[in-house]
């Protein structure tokens, strides 16, 4: 199994954690001195950065929100001065405005190898054609990714996203062999290629590193044989510094965590009180090089778990689980707690719909609720009164079984809900409508 860097990834947990130290303690001080976000709040919870002398003493720290990055738009929080920042990068800024990041030289570096070591883990080499089929631009993913990737050795080919026809003819025609993509847009490329005629055959491709929204094993399993292809997941986002903060090896058994650049923990959403190793919670993240935004216990609001223990491909970083939802996204409809995630994972397991869904959100009088579009694979059901009858009531059923709630399913015409090319936007709300 490939490595990047085999000496940092392969440190023993003794290691690590004296790495974590160090680096906590210099970030810790680089925030006090050089923001003074970071200097006001530290003071306010009494933490001086020679306080900072173990591990555990994070706790003593409060956390960031992206609400505190919002407040303090567009660089308050940066620790170098605009001279110094070389790159700027943003989130979409759909729910107010975005959350600007800043690079220096050293964190671009740094971030490129990170990318390296994920690309390496997931089995990407030096002999590989990736194809990038984010967006260019602001975002995170298609730069970050381009540059792993050519530092890893590969042949980047920039197509970024959409134009799906041309992606098509260029994928064939410069043999590409690894896809850059959303797991959404995956599929979408997928089912265009059979529409032109397009075999597996008259394709090269043999692995898809996918990332920027959730891929459930589900959605995976049916990417991987609408392509012939092996699918790793990812892990990261702008504000902690872009792809490349954790990624699957070869084996899918947890993703790989950089942990001598990033510091994890699991809290309870709820209390903000950490949780028993191995527990599921919200995952923390504290930056432990960045230079220029660096990020002292940054609530990800991301649910996942984390184990310790060393992998079989012998990375001993911690592993942490595909993420189950954010707890921002989770729906509570009529008292119970829904993810997306699990809605994806039930439609993907019943083969005569398609993988393509919408999550509508009503209110009626106080109440929320939840209707459920799936699309058919086979449009002639819709003549077929009896047989959508019995396949919807099948769909709902499934649903009903794995999230406890009784929720109205309607299958929809094939290719009759929107395509993405980049992250996937499945709900509708129209809570503020009814």
């Amino acid at each position: 199994m490939g490595f990047f860097n085999k000496e940092a990834e392969t440190m023993s947990r003794g290691e690590i954690e004296a790495v974590q130290l160090e680096r906590l303690r210099q970030v810790v001080r680089r925030c006090y001195d050089n923001v003074p976000f970071y200097h006001k709040r530290l003071d306010e919870a009494g933490v001086d950065p020679d306080r900072i002398r173990a591990l555990s003493d994070i706790q003593y720290i409060p956390y960031t929100t992206k609400e505190d990055i919002r407040d303090n738009y567009p660089c308050g929080l940066f620790a170098v001065p605009k001279s110094q920042v070389v790159r700027i990068h943003a989130s979409s800024g759909t729910t107010g405005k975005p959350t600007v990041v800043g690079y220096t030289q050293n964190d671009l570096e740094v971030w490129s190898e990170l990318v390296a070591r994920i690309c390496a883990a997931a089995g990407a080499t030096a002999d590989d054609v990736a194809q990038i089929c984010f967006g260019y631009g602001l975002f995170t993913g298609a730069l970050g990714l381009h540059y792993g990737l050519e530092k890893l050795g590969c042949m980047v080919v920039p197509t970024s996203s959409g134009n799906t026809e041309r992606q098509l003819m260029l994928m064939k025609d410069l043999g590409t062999t690894a896809v850059i993509a959303t797991p959404s847009y995956a599929m979408y490329m997928a089912e265009s290629a059979r529409e032109l005629g397009y075999a597996k055959g008259d394709f090269q491709l043999r692995l898809g590193i996918l990332g920027s929204e959730g891929c459930t094993p589900e959605l995976r399993d049916k990417i991987e044989e609408a392509w012939g292809i092996f699918v790793t997941d990812n892990y990261g986002m702008s504000e902690l510094m872009g792809p490349g903060v954790s990624g699957e090896c070869e084996l899918r058994c947890g993703l790989h965590f950089a942990e001598d650049h990033f510091l994890p923990e699991i809290v309870n959403p709820a209390t903000l009180e950490a949780v028993p190793d191995g527990q599921p919670g919200e995952l923390v993240i504290t930056t432990l090089t960045k230079e220029a935004f660096p990020l002292l216990r940054y609530r990800t609001k991301d649910i996942t778990r984390i184990t310790k223990e060393p992998c079989a491909c012998g990375r001993t970083h911690a592993r942490m689980d595909k993420t189950t939802g954010r707890s921002d996204d989770m729906l509570k409809i009529r008292g119970v707690n829904v993810f997306p995630s699990q809605i994806e994972s039930v439609i993907m397991n019943i083969k005569e719909v398609a993988g393509h869904y919408q999550l509508v959100l009503r209110r009626q009088g106080y109440t929320d609720t939840l209707e459920v579009n799936v699309e058919l694979v086979d449009n002639t059901l819709l003549e077929k009164y009896s047989e959508l009858e019995k396949l919807t009531q099948k769909v709902h059923d499934a649903l009903k079984v794995t999230l406890g709630l009784d929720c109205p399913v309607t299958l929809v015409q094939s290719k009759s809900l929107e395509r993405f090319a980049g992250k996937a936007k499945r709900i509708v709300d129209l809570r503020d409508k009814s």
